[in-house]
């Protein structure tokens, strides 16, 4: 807080002079005000809340996925060998650490929740931006402060709050595209009418604002391209990677002169896709680790079913027999009892 004041207060001298022949120009917007009132972002935002309800029902499910595998296994412990334990144990180990990462990924400080909010506001703050610039040209203003930023505000005056002239720009901007041609010009020169009489020097303003916009939409479609042209040397390097892999898989060698080629165009022609190729490289082998983890386990858990069908199968022998021995003692005894009885006959007689 100290630091932003010092910065305020060094500004303000900067202004001085400037301040001394014409009055400082001061306003202010509060960004979290116009953004409730724009209407598609309310929306999207209602969308992004039932995405993240959803996840959050997907991490309940894991975590009662792994308490019911842990009832399984105290149940079961008396039945099973020290090693099944341990693969048991070890499997319950491995989805309660999948659950870390996916909890992470969904709504660690890097996840997708704040990843799509910052995606969901940015449309928003570019066209606030572009219309502060706008306004600051038109009117002169020396400083335009954002309200809810982390730049502490002790006081504002609600006269320089320009927060709903902001949100009117944004509403005849949607308004634009559902407007025919003549309502369109209309709005137009009611538009020119309220800057002209704001300020007469409009049109020259207009002039450099629109030298401005063009810069910007230039820089913007250059910036598109090059993140287009990273895309495509990615994609190139991840099916590379993949094809080695598989390559890998199958026990034989990638074609050498395919993987030089490659190599040799990226090194020629995109000297940008190295770092590209190390990220795609960790992904992938993150990619491959997992899978191995899931096939282990797979595998696992068929010898877990295996080796307890075998326990059953010893134990229903076991008892079949214990029971064949039951009857062949009891047929020998009833056997003996038949032979003693003529004995006993004999001695009565």
């Amino acid at each position: 807080m100290k630091k932003h004041l010092l910065i305020l207060l060094t500004l303000f001298s900067v202004s001085a002079a400037t301040a001394q022949s014409r009055g400082l120009k001061i306003a202010y917007i509060d960004m979290d005000y116009i953004l409730e009132k724009v209407p598609d972002y309310a929306e999207a935002k209602n969308q992004l809340e039932l995405k993240a309800q959803k996840w959050k029902q997907e991490l309940e499910q894991k975590k009662n996925d792994i308490n019911k595998l842990k009832e399984s296994l105290d149940t079961e412990k008396p039945l099973l060998t020290k090693e099944l334990i341990e693969e048991r144990e070890e499997e319950i180990k491995f989805l309660e650490n999948d659950l870390i990462e996916y909890q992470l990924k969904r709504f660690g400080p890097n996840g997708d929740l704040i990843t799509q909010k910052a995606v969901l506001v940015k449309p928003v703050q570019d066209q606030v931006f572009n219309i502060v610039q706008d306004l600051a040209e038109s009117r002169n203003y020396d400083f335009i402060f954002d309200k809810s930023s982390d730049m502490t505000m002790l006081f504002s005056a609600k006269r320089h709050d320009i927060s709903d002239f902001v949100i009117r720009r944004i509403t005849r901007a949607a308004k634009r595209e559902k407007l025919s041609g003549k309502e369109l010009k209309q709005l137009e020169e009611m538009e020119k009418q309220e800057e002209l009489e704001a300020d007469p020097q409009y049109q020259e303003r207009q002039q450099k604002l629109e030298d401005r916009k063009a810069e910007r939409e230039r820089i913007i479609e250059e910036r598109r391209k090059a993140q287009e042209e990273k895309r495509r040397q990615y994609e190139e390097r991840r099916e590379q990677l993949k094809k080695e892999r598989e390559a890998k898989r199958n026990g034989t060698k990638a074609d050498k002169d395919t993987t030089d080629g490659a190599d040799g165009e990226n090194t020629s022609e995109r000297p940008a896709a190295a770092e590209d190729a190390k990220s795609t490289s960790r992904e992938d082998a993150i990619q491959a680790a997992k899978e191995e983890r899931e096939r282990k386990i797979e595998e696992r858990k068929k010898q877990i079913e295996e080796r307890k069908k075998q326990i059953l199968e010893q134990r229903e022998a076991a008892k079949k027999a214990r029971e064949e021995q039951r009857n062949k003692n009891t047929k020998q005894q009833d056997g003996e009892n038949d032979e003693t009885t003529p004995q006993e006959e004999n001695n009565q007689g």
